[in-house]
């Protein structure tokens, strides 16, 4: 009976491995290897249960589209990951904070910082290591990137906890940037917007007071 359980044992250790590792790629994005939405939205709320001042950061590429037209798709291919490798590099230094992409050219970190008044510097951060060219078949290119960023300790009484509402402040502030034409925007000094459905009004997958889906 023991020399059975020896083999037996073993065969689920090797299955548990096999399970372990399924989960781990299922929980990464296949094209950035960054986290993916759910598996990022997971351990940025226990970032923010746990500490008092992180950084909910959004980002979002500007002329990606152009480059895909222009270069082809496997050259947009190659901005994501660059993308993910430069928020990658950002970040190091950084002990906790988590990097994920929610989707298309959108990313999002969140990021504990030992002192509040080290926000702007970790978004200017961020835009120019996104913003640096990057090599594709024998070729510099690169996109720009508008990036908006928000404070737990900043937030409104109750809602510097919340993952959802910290993420709408640094919506807002990326959206500003992007209307000024790129860079970044700390949400403290960004315009407030209005909402739809709990989401800025005019973001892919709100709708309108005619029902219709912004573009």
């Amino acid at each position: 009976m023991a020399s059975a359980a020896g083999p037996l044992a073993a065969g689920w250790g090797v299955h548990g491995l096999w399970l372990r590792r399924r989960l781990s790629v299922a929980r990464h994005d296949p094209l950035s290897g960054l986290w993916t939405r759910d598996a990022f939205e997971q351990r940025a709320s226990r970032l923010l249960a746990r500490h008092p001042h992180v950084a909910a950061v959004l980002v979002d590429l500007d002329g990606f589209k152009a480059l895909n037209d222009t270069h082809g798709h496997a050259a947009g291919d190659a901005a994501i990951r660059a993308t993910a490798g430069s928020l990658a590099d950002a970040l190091t230094g950084h002990r906790r904070a988590v990097a994920g992409r929610l989707g298309g050219d959108e990313f999002a970190a969140a990021v504990v910082l030992p002192d509040p008044v080290a926000l702007p510097w970790l978004l200017r951060g961020l835009h120019g290591e996104i913003t640096a060219p990057f090599r594709h078949d024998g070729r510099d290119l690169r996109v720009g990137a508008s990036v908006g960023g928000a404070l737990s300790s900043d937030a409104a009484a109750g809602t510097g906890r919340e993952l959802s509402a910290l993420l709408r402040l640094a919506d807002e502030a990326m959206y500003t940037a992007k209307r000024g034409g790129g860079g970044w925007q700390n949400a403290a000094f960004a315009p407030r917007h209005t909402t739809t459905a709990g989401r800025r009004t005019g973001r892919p997958g709100t709708r309108t007071t005619q029902g219709k889906e912004a573009a």
